[in-house]
C-alpha cells in the first residue's frame, strides 16, 4: 500500500494532469446546429471522438499536430461497442495506447451514447495502488474535460479515485480493484459491473511461478468474471505478452475469448501505427533494448534465454591468423524478404582449428537489405584473400533466387570479379532439430567467439538470437540457422577444394585485424 508521501505525490501529479486537460480542451465558438452535428458524429465516429475530446493525449509534442488513432484502435472500439456480452484479450505492444483507449476513451465513448452503454466499470491492476492510479485518469476526464462536459453535461458527482471509487451525476459508478482482491458483491445500487478491464495484470515476478499464474488465472475466471450480471457484460484484458507462462496467455487460450494481437511491426514489416511509431523510432528502441527484450515488449514474442543454448556456454578467445585455420566457411541465411528492414540477414565466418575447435570469427546479423549483405560478403572475401587464406562461401540453394543472385552479379561487375558462392543443396531436416543437434558443441567447449568482437553490434545481435532460440519460437532465428549451416560444412568428412587467388599476390601484413 502506498505511503502518505506517495499518495500526496500522486495527488500532485493528478492535479497537474487535470490542469493540462482543462487547458487543452477549450470549447470552440460555434452555433448550436454545429454542436449538435459534432455530437452526432462523435457518437458514431470513434476516431473523430478521440481527436476532438482528447487533444492532450493525441497532440504530437514536436509538431503540434494531432496523431490520428490507428486502425486497430478504431476496430477495437467498434467491436467492443457492437458486443454487449464480450470476452476479449488485447495483446498490444508497449506504447500502443492500450490503457488510454481501454481504460479511458472507449468507456467514455460508451458512456456518451444516446442510450448509455455502461453502468458500472471496474478497472483491475496488478496492485490496488496501480488500479487506483488508472481510475484517476478517467475521473480526471469526466471532471475536467471541458469539451466533453460542454457536449454531454456535468459528469462528476461524488467519490474520489484515491479511495478507489467515484460516481457520475447520471449514476454511472467506477471502481478500482487490485490483483487478487475479492470482488464478490461488487455493485452500485441495482447494477452489477458491465465493463471490466484488466490492465497489465502480469509482471516478471508473477510469470516466474507457474503455481501463482494458475491461481491468478482461476481468480480472473471465477471471482472476477463472476461479478458480471446474468446479462453479461464486456470483460476485457489488455497487456503485452511478456511470458508464455502468464495470466494473459492463459486467458487468451480460454473458450469464447476473442484475441486481438498488435505488434509494433506488421507481418509485412511496416509499423502497425505508422503515424506515431516511425521506423526510425522503432529501430532506436530495438537497438537499445536488444533482440530478446524488444521481442517481448514490442512483438508479443517472449523468448526464454537458455531454452537450447545457455549463456555460460558462450566462450571467448582471440581468433587465429586466418591462414592458420584448417578450414574457413562463410555461411549465409539471407531471409525470405530481401527488401525489408524487419527481417534479419545473417552471414557468419567460421573457422575450424587443427585441434577441432570451432571459432566464430566474423558476424553479420542485421535488419537490412540484400544489397548491404552482399557488399559485406564481398568486403569479407577481399579481407580473407589479403591474409592469403581461402574460404568457402555457402548459401542455402532455396534462397539463391534471381533477386539475390542479381545483387551478387551487380556487385561483382562493379568490382571486376564474381564471388564464388556455392549453393548448399543439402535436404535439411527440421530447423529446431538441426540447431539443437549442434548445441552440445557449445556445451562441451568446442565453440569459441572472437574476443575482439565482444561489443560488435552484429555479434551481440547474433548472440541474442542464439540464446533466445527455442522450439516453436516466432522470433528471428537467422543467426543460429547460419551457424548450423557453417558448422555442418566444417564438420563434413570430405573437404572441398578452396578457391584459388584471382589476380595479385597479397602480403601477410594487413590493416585488418581479427
Amino acid at each position: 500500500m502506498a505511503s502518505k508521501a506517495e499518495k500526496q505525490e500522486a495527488l500532485r501529479r493528478w492535479r497537474e494532469h487535470c490542469d493540462n486537460i482543462q487547458r487543452m480542451t477549450i470549447v470552440p465558438v460555434e452555433s448550436e446546429a454545429d454542436k449538435l452535428r459534432r455530437i452526432e458524429r462523435a457518437r458514431r465516429d470513434y476516431a473523430f471522438f478521440v481527436s476532438y475530446y482528447f487533444p492532450h493525449y493525441c497532440t504530437d509534442k514536436t509538431t503540434g499536430n494531432i496523431i490520428p488513432s490507428a486502425k486497430f484502435h478504431i476496430d477495437a472500439a467498434r467491436m467492443i461497442r457492437r458486443n454487449h456480452d464480450l470476452r476479449a484479450v488485447f495483446q498490444w505492444a508497449r506504447g500502443h495506447a492500450k490503457s488510454t483507449h481501454m481504460d479511458v476513451m472507449i468507456p467514455m465513448w460508451l458512456h456518451c451514447q444516446k442510450e448509455r452503454e455502461i453502468n458500472v466499470m471496474v478497472i483491475v491492476g496488478k496492485s490496488e495502488d496501480n488500479a487506483i492510479t488508472l481510475l484517476g485518469d478517467i475521473q480526471a476526464e469526466l471532471q475536467y474535460n471541458q469539451r466533453y462536459i460542454a457536449d454531454f453535461g456535468e459528469q462528476y458527482n461524488a467519490g474520489n479515485w484515491q479511495n478507489g471509487q467515484f460516481v457520475t451525476q447520471d449514476e454511472t459508478a467506477f471502481f478500482a480493484l487490485g490483483r487478487g482482491q475479492s470482488p464478490r458483491g461488487l455493485r452500485y445500487r441495482e447494477n452489477r459491473p458491465d465493463y471490466i478491464v484488466i490492465d497489465d495484470l502480469d509482471d516478471d515476478e508473477l510469470c516466474q511461478n507457474d503455481s501463482r499464474v494458475r491461481k491468478m488465472t482461476d481468480w480472473v475466471k471465477e471471482a472476477l468474471f463472476g461479478t458480471l450480471g446474468a446479462q453479461g457484460g464486456r470483460f476485457i484484458m489488455v497487456g503485452n505478452l511478456i511470458s508464455k507462462c502468464s495470466v494473459l496467455a492463459e486467458i487468451s487460450k480460454s473458450a469464447g475469448v476473442q484475441v486481438s494481437k498488435v505488434n509494433v511491426y506488421q507481418k509485412d514489416g511496416k509499423p502497425s501505427w505508422p503515424e506515431f511509431w516511425t521506423p526510425e523510432r522503432i529501430e532506436a528502441k530495438a537497438s537499445f533494448q536488444g533482440y530478446r527484450a524488444f521481442q517481448k515488449e514490442y512483438m508479443n514474442n517472449p523468448l526464454t534465454e537458455g531454452a537450447v543454448f545457455r549463456a555460460d556456454w558462450i566462450r571467448w578467445k582471440p581468433a587465429l591468423p586466418l591462414r592458420d585455420y584448417q578450414q574457413l566457411v562463410c555461411y549465409t541465411d539471407p531471409s525470405f524478404k530481401p527488401t525489408t528492414k524487419n527481417d534479419y540477414k545473417a552471414s557468419k565466418l567460421w573457422g575450424k582449428t587443427k585441434n577441432g575447435e570451432l571459432h566464430l570469427i566474423e558476424c553479420f546479423c542485421r535488419q537490412t537489405t540484400v544489397v548491404e549483405m552482399v557488399r559485406w560478403q564481398y568486403d569479407l572475401y577481399e579481407r580473407i584473400r589479403e591474409h592469403n587464406a581461402a574460404c568457402l562461401f555457402y548459401m542455402e540453394a532455396n534462397f539463391m533466387q534471381d533477386i539475390i543472385l542479381d545483387e551478387f552479379r551487380r556487385e561483382g561487375e562493379a568490382r571486376g570479379y564474381q564471388l564464388p558462392l556455392i549453393p548448399d543443396k543439402r535436404k535439411k531436416p527440421d530447423k529446431y532439430q538441426r540447431i539443437e543437434a549442434v548445441s552440445p558443441l557449445w556445451e562441451r567447449g568446442f565453440v569459441f567467439y572472437n574476443e575482439k568482437k565482444k561489443s560488435d553490434p552484429d555479434m551481440v545481435a547474433g548472440l541474442e538470437q542464439t540464446l533466445a532460440f527455442e522450439k516453436g519460437m516466432s522470433g528471428h532465428d537467422d543467426s543460429p540457422d547460419a551457424d548450423e549451416g557453417a558448422i555442418y560444412k566444417l564438420q563434413q568428412a570430405t573437404r572441398r577444394e578452396a578457391f584459388e587467388p584471382i589476380i595479385k599476390e597479397y602480403h601477410h601484413s594487413s590493416k585488418y585485424t581479427w
